[in-house]
């Protein structure tokens, strides 16, 4: 008698793969792993077209005036102060500083080399999803999760320290957000989404290696807009750890905090994974993008330039102190932001000044409550991770009362745009255009991560500055010498900084493609919810379909 349930080649038919898997590949794209991106789509896709249709209604309201709040249908969650998330998960009870970086192979050696607690490594926002960079950062980490891992370029060797009593990094990954597809991978004739493919082929292929050697599979999940969209990370983490026979409550998800409508909604996040929340982490760059883009409409919420917007802006530092409170009253961790600096090697003085401007900045997260915080490159490893040996004497704070009493958090705390001490300069609209066109560039060439006047830029800070940019022409805003930032005077400052940049640039550059996609949205002519979308069909290359059967 034939089997009820389907065979794994039967789930598996209908996935084609529109890109070249090279034969070292080969194993993580078995049919049993694409069988399980196959029935994630289809049990899951509906539900997420659904959510993302939902945003657009969202921002329609916001822009007729109806601003962001605390939800009344929800208050009955918040109010409810019986329910916490569940246990810390192992690997993750300590997580004080956390290195996060693309995964590509030496950034991967040199993560897990770092002597931080966790490394996250990341198919969002700092890796160009060109097919290539996908296929190989799976192959990268599904060695690193087995430390059988070393590279060698220009003569120059690099593999894992594994010397004994060496903590090797818990390893955290980062799959794409919901709005992104996958254009080389089709289910039943359409894209997947391109979160659920970074995330099912890391988990099936690692989720029981990763609970073998004391960890487990885990994850930061970026970019949500409502609860709804953590409860859909939710049941696919159900059904997947069900697909492989796991226990329920192995995974862990720690959410990013970084749009401004999830800042309204962080107890209704936790409380939708509660099985699997990690924490929240407080993604600052992403946030002002979104704050920026939310409210981008009503002239009323222009910021200053970016430089200004610090975490010490009133409504930065309510969106910290909510987190923290919030995540330590469910018993889970709250996590601190980017240290996006980079070494200054040729000048001693402006090194020594940015790695105390870290130490301050880092000082500040964890009297604020804070258990971790990011990293950007390993040379400030050391600098962090004194700040918070001396200020976190345990594994975490979750536990440890807060300095200063907690006083609630209102929504015009959360709204205010007022930043003491800032101004909108030529320098600050030079800079936007600078980032956002070098940024571009860099994306088109399939790279995601991206060092720019001594700081790690990846796609939040290239969407801060033309989301700026738009704002300050679209209002009419003005400078501080009195200066109207209208079309055409940001004109002239893009044309003269991408001359500078072209000139300077080696042949081959795609700057002149990104000045096409970049101005538009600079002038005000139009605005795209991210750039990543707007400019991802430049890095796919769509070749003739492979059926999953036949890999």
């Amino acid at each position: 008698m034939a089997s009820p349930f389907p065979t794994v080649s039967s789930k598996a038919s209908g996935v084609q793969i529109l890109g070249p898997i090279p034969a070292e590949a080969k194993h993580i794209f078995s049919p049993e792993a694409l069988a399980l991106v196959a029935t994630l789509h289809r049990n899951f896709q509906g539900q997420r077209k659904k959510l993302l249709a939902n945003r657009k209604v969202a921002q329609a309201q916001r822009e007729q005036g109806i601003m962001p709040d605390f939800f009344p249908e929800t208050k009955y969650i918040r109010d409810d102060a019986t329910w916490t998330g569940p246990p810390l998960a192992p690997g993750l009870r300590d997580r004080r500083v956390e290195i996060t970086g693309p995964t590509d192979r030496k950034m991967v050696i040199n993560a897990l080399n770092s002597g931080v607690a966790t490394y996250m490594a990341d198919f969002e926002d700092s890796l160009t999803p060109a097919w290539k960079n996908l296929v190989e950062g799976q192959v990268n980490l599904y060695d690193g999760v087995r430390r059988n891992l070393s590279y060698e370029t220009n003569g120059k060797k690099y593999k894992l320290n594994l010397d004994p009593g060496r903590h090797i990094p818990t390893l955290i990954v980062r799959p794409r957000g919901w709005h992104l597809d996958e254009k080389h991978v089709l289910v039943d004739g359409e894209p997947v989404s391109g979160g659920i493919f970074d995330f099912a082929i890391y988990f099936y292929n690692n989720a029981k290696e990763s609970v073998a050697r004391g960890f487990g599979p885990y994850f930061y999940l970026p970019k949500m807009e409502h609860h709804l969209e953590a409860k859909l990370w939710n049941d696919i983490f159900c059904h997947a750890q069900d697909y492989i026979g796991m226990q329920r409550g192995t995974i862990r998800g720690s959410v990013l905090i970084e749009t401004l409508p999830a800042a309204f909604q962080m107890d209704e996040i936790i409380y939708q994974l509660r099985q699997h929340i990690g924490g929240l982490n407080c993604g600052r760059w992403d946030y002002i993008f979104s704050y920026i883009k939310s409210l981008r409409n009503h002239k009323e919420f222009i910021l200053p330039d970016r430089s200004d917007v610090t975490m010490n802006a009133p409504f930065m530092a309510s969106y910290v102190k909510l987190l923290v409170n919030t995540c330590h009253k469910r018993q889970v961790h709250a996590l601190g932001g980017m240290a996006a600096q980079i070494p200054i090697k040729n000048d001693d003085a402006r090194n020594k000044a940015a790695m105390e401007s870290v130490a301050k900045d880092k000082l500040r997260e964890v009297s604020a409550g804070c258990d971790s915080c990011w990293v950007a490159h390993p040379a400030l490893v050391p600098v962090v991770l004194k700040v918070f040996n001396e200020h976190m004497k345990g594994p975490n704070q979750i536990n440890v009362p807060p300095k200063v009493p907690y006083t609630p958090v209102t929504a015009r705390d959360l709204l205010s745009p007022f930043v003491p001490n800032s101004k909108i300069t030529e320098q600050g609209i030079r800079t936007n255009c600078i980032i956002g066109l070098s940024y571009i560039e860099a994306w088109l060439r399939n790279l995601g991560c991206v060092p720019i006047n001594y700081l790690m830029e990846d796609a939040a800070t290239a969407e801060v500055s033309r989301t700026q940019l738009w704002q300050w022409v679209t209002h009419g805003a003005k400078t501080d010498q009195g200066k109207v930032v209208d079309k055409a005077y940001v004109n002239r400052l893009l044309d003269e900084e991408y001359a500078k940049l072209a000139k300077a640039a080696a042949p081959g550059n795609k700057f002149k493609k990104a000045l096409e996609y970049f101005k538009p949205e600079a002038l005000g002519e139009k605005y795209s919810d991210f750039v990543t979308t707007l400019i991802y069909d430049e890095i796919t290359t769509v070749g003739r379909p492979i059926p999953a059967e036949k890999l």
